[in-house]
């Protein structure tokens, strides 16, 4: 099955509309930023948060300027915050390509994602929607905690599931309750109506950021980063943190907090990877995958129009089965 084929049927002239309102939006005659830009653009990406949006507006109302307002304010904040993170990681890479610190240089990375971020400013602001504006500002400052949060996390000693869902749950799962949370908005949705879209886009979040954890415990090229990257950069995430709290072996703990200083070679990397797998972290990461998969399920069942059901579980199960 095409999952993302299926995704986009529904919304297919929205989404072409909004590719072209982006580019737009990332576009500079000349100069130095226009060529940035440019190598922003050429990204592309599957879109995954755009679509949510404009999936949850259709299933409650009818996709509006307003709509797709909120949509381009939304990705271009996204985008400005990956251009910060890249420079904040020391990141060489983005998806593939050369993050633009690595291209360019911090400096220039750092004004350009101030630039990305005022135009997601402008593009709400022509929302003329008070609540859109508002959610998108309180979004900003949640990804930005988050950052920070994960930041501080790295010196904690303290190697717990809460303190990883706090961290993904700002980083990551708070973009996908506000895609789906600002599709019902800009159709006039009821507060209840809205708090129940959030929710499910919580349960995508948390379903996309373990999936994405798994990744770093297997090699592969389609995903763009080596096994044990996280590690390298001092975190712990949900696979490992499982292992560690259940096998209780002190070596692998002693590891584990090389990790949080920075100060882990490759080959212990690899033991410790190994470990995780051999201790049931994937699994376990795999299995509240399902927990969150179950209550999006609910919601897709008893919230979602016939019309697009099939579009939101094929949303569902590619977050889930996405092996890149």
């Amino acid at each position: 099955m095409d999952y993302l084929l299926t995704i986009r049927r529904p919304i297919a002239v929205e989404m072409n509309d909004f590719i072209e309102l982006f580019d737009k939006s990332l576009s500079y005659k000349e100069g130095l930023l226009g060529q940035v830009l440019s190598h922003i653009r050429k990204r592309g990406g599957k879109r995954m948060r755009p679509m949510l949006v404009l999936l949850s507006a259709k299933n409650y109302g009818v996709v509006s300027d307003v709509t797709q307002n909120a949509a381009l304010g939304l990705e271009l904040l996204h985008t400005a915050s990956l251009v910060h993170d890249d420079v904040v990681d020391e990141s060489s890479e983005r998806r593939g390509q050369a993050s633009v610190n690595a291209s360019y240089d911090n400096k220039v990375a750092v004004l350009v994602g101030d630039y990305i971020l005022s135009t997601a400013l402008l593009r709400v602001a022509l929302s003329n929607n008070h609540k859109i504006v508002q959610h998108l500002a309180e979004l900003g400052r949640t990804l930005a905690a988050g950052e920070i949060l994960q930041l501080s996390n790295i010196s904690n000693q303290d190697i717990s599931e809460e303190a990883y869902y706090q961290i993904i749950d700002k980083k990551t799962a708070v973009l996908f309750e506000s895609c789906a949370a600002l599709g019902a908005i800009s159709v006039g949705c009821s507060d209840e109506e809205v708090e129940k879209a959030r929710q499910f886009g919580h349960n995508i979040g948390m379903i996309f950021q373990i999936r994405d954890d798994i990744f770093d415990y297997y090699d592969s090229k389609e995903i763009g980063k080596p096994t044990g990257n996280d590690m390298t950069e001092g975190k712990l995430t949900l696979p490992v943190i499982y292992a560690l709290n259940h096998a209780g072996f002190d070596s692998m703990q002693t590891l584990a907090k090389k990790v949080k200083t920075g100060k882990i070679n490759a080959d212990e990397i690899a033991v410790l990877v190994e470990f995780t797998k051999q201790n049931g972290g994937i699994e376990y990461a795999e299995q509240k995958m399902e927990e969150f998969a179950k209550e999006a399920q609910k919601y897709i069942d008893e919230c979602v129009k016939p019309e697009l059901k099939k579009a939101y579980m094929a949303y569902l199960d590619y977050v889930i089965q996405r092996n890149i």
